[in-house]
């Protein structure tokens, strides 16, 4: 295939992620260099413009490519969503599984795939054993307390004092004391949040609950300032700009780009979408996504933008092979994409390094972004280092491929309304 790429603006928007873009930065350096060991092509990494972004020099295929990375950021967003108590971490679960199993969103959504449904549900089983548990221990400390001061009371030759002085003040000091070591150990499951996401996924969750699937208006705001970046990148003379969406970061691409067709701000043959392991339907499925549903009809039959969705069924986090289109029911009369494909991580990566992963769920949402050491060589599987950094653009390079045969169409949600 004839080189068509020797410039290149990639920009990626980030998932449900409260860290500083470095982390991409980094991770990025580290798998591409891996990756490139691996599949015998030539890669560096430069820094960027600013903290956002970095340049990379590849040669891939006997072509050299430069490319300029920058990661569109919402992290403040993300944190200042997760900025919440353990009181109302907990108002928040309950709001998000009444929201989800009284619209009906979460019976269809296991439907489609088991996986992200369970992974949904994690947070909420494990924050209410986390609740258990500390109920447990104060309910310990407070009848401990009781205890002891009944044992003094009828150690021989003690004097008892009058019932009201005696009973009211224990019983304060039991409830007082069993409250402080029940919150005491709330407070040591959240320190140690970080190894098991539950606080986490459940603001994850909360966040696209909270407003029905309809975005706030930071978001909106932020979605805007998107657009104008990617139209700032399509005057400039690079020879493709490819905009990456992973996980919910796909369902926000989807938005701009949508929006950018109606204004007419996407030239053709110069922009193409990919978006790894999304997580759409989690959002697509609510009452007020009608935004979101009216971005996906109009992405699903447009002809500017090839759109590439890239899922693999060992992602319990995604929902693997589902055409977000089609399975939210608004596929236009005339569907034009997306592409879907699958990473088959048990395929793509070795028996070792699958074993290591399997169980690793958080891990293996983020492997579209790292390397696979076990590619066929093939030019037209996935390597997301070559999509980014190689000599061919998006459209070309999956020109002709067949969907994966075990794509899910059959749409299944209960909503369909779209915003006018």
């Amino acid at each position: 295939m004839t080189q068509t790429v020797a410039t290149r603006r990639v920009l990626y928007i980030p998932g449900f992620d409260p860290f500083h873009p470095r982390r991409y930065r980094e991770l990025y350096r580290k798998e591409s260099a891996q990756q490139a060991e691996l599949s015998g092509y030539y890669i560096s990494q430069q820094k960027g413009e600013n903290a956002f972004s970095w340049q990379v020099e590849a040669q891939i295929d006997g072509a050299r490519v430069t490319t300029d990375i920058e990661v569109l950021v919402w992290s403040d967003i993300v944190s200042s969503s997760m900025a919440a108590s353990i009181p109302a971490t907990y108002w928040h679960l309950a709001r998000t599984a009444w929201i989800y199993i009284a619209s009906g969103a979460l019976f269809r959504l296991m439907r489609l795939r088991q996986g992200p449904v369970i992974a949904a549900l994690y947070p909420v089983v494990f924050l209410m054993l986390q609740l258990a548990a500390a109920i447990a221990v104060g309910g310990l400390v407070a009848w401990a307390i009781i205890w002891a001061s009944d044992l003094i009371m009828i150690t021989p030759g003690a004097r008892r004092p009058p019932i009201l002085s005696y009973e009211v003040p224990r019983y304060f000091a039991a409830i007082l004391f069993g409250t402080g070591a029940g919150w005491l150990v709330l407070r040591w499951f959240k320190a140690k949040d970080s190894k098991v996401f539950a606080y986490y996924l459940m603001y994850d969750y909360a966040f696209s609950a909270r407003w029905n699937g309809a975005n706030p208006p930071e978001l909106e705001a932020r979605m805007a300032s998107y657009a104008d970046r990617i139209a700032e990148a399509l005057a400039s003379n690079v020879d493709e700009v490819l905009i990456v969406g992973h996980s919910s970061g796909a369902h926000l691409a989807v938005s701009v780009l949508a929006d950018m067709i109606r204004e007419s701000r996407i030239p053709p043959g110069r922009c193409g979408f990919l978006s790894l392991g999304q997580v759409v339907p989690m959002v697509s499925f609510l009452p007020d996504a009608k935004r979101l549903r009216a971005d996906l009809h109009v992405m699903g039959g447009q002809d500017l933008i090839p759109w590439v969705d890239v899922t693999a069924p060992g992602d319990g986090c995604a929902f693997a092979l589902c055409d977000p289109v089609s399975v939210t029911g608004v596929a236009p009369h005339r569907q034009t994409g997306p592409l879907i494909l699958s990473a088959a991580f048990t395929k793509t990566l070795t028996p070792e390094t699958w074993r290591k992963l399997k169980r690793r769920y958080f891990r293996l949402h983020f492997q579209y972004l790292c390397a696979f050491d076990a590619l066929p060589g093939s030019s037209s599987d996935y390597d997301y280092f070559r999509i980014t950094a190689g000599p061919h653009r998006l459209g070309e390079r999956f020109a002709g491929r067949a969907p994966s045969p075990s794509t899910k169409r059959t749409p299944v949600n209960r909503y369909t309304a779209m915003a006018p």
